[in-house]
């Protein structure tokens, strides 16, 4: 009888290490903490002592928007409206800062002994036994 993924593994061990698998990303995703300090006038970029907001990024990208409705075959319109999104996306990013809950060092080894341990065991059953 084959095992799991068409190998001699056991059952038994994909199911268990899929559930601890499952069980000890679910915890640990739950631990951290995201947040953010984006807002219209955060400085997002500093170029010697001149400091680029978030608000003042949007000037170019409403320009590129309003060059694109006059005519959309103008590449500079493209081009304000490309880099104003992709300099507003970099901002967001770079506002985001995770951390982690605060909790006991017996809850972290049991949500990364859930994790690795699920991983390993799962892994395992894939394998050829020999």
């Amino acid at each position: 009888m084959q095992g799991a993924g068409g190998t001699q593994g056991g059952i038994g061990s994909f199911f268990i290490g899929l559930i601890m698998l499952i069980s000890g990303g679910y915890l640990l995703l739950n631990a951290i903490i995201v947040s953010h300090h984006f807002h219209l006038g955060m400085s997002l970029y500093s170029f010697g002592g001149f400091s680029l907001t978030s608000g003042m990024v949007l000037v170019p990208f409403i320009f590129g928007i309003g060059i694109i409705f006059y005519n959309y075959k103008n590449w500079l319109g493209w081009l304000l409206t490309l880099g104003g999104l992709t300099m507003l996306f970099f901002g967001v990013i770079s506002s985001i800062s995770m951390r982690l809950k605060t909790m006991t060092s017996f809850e972290l080894i049991t949500i990364l002994v859930l994790l690795i341990g699920g991983l390993g065991l799962f892994l395992r059953s894939l394998k050829q036994a020999k």
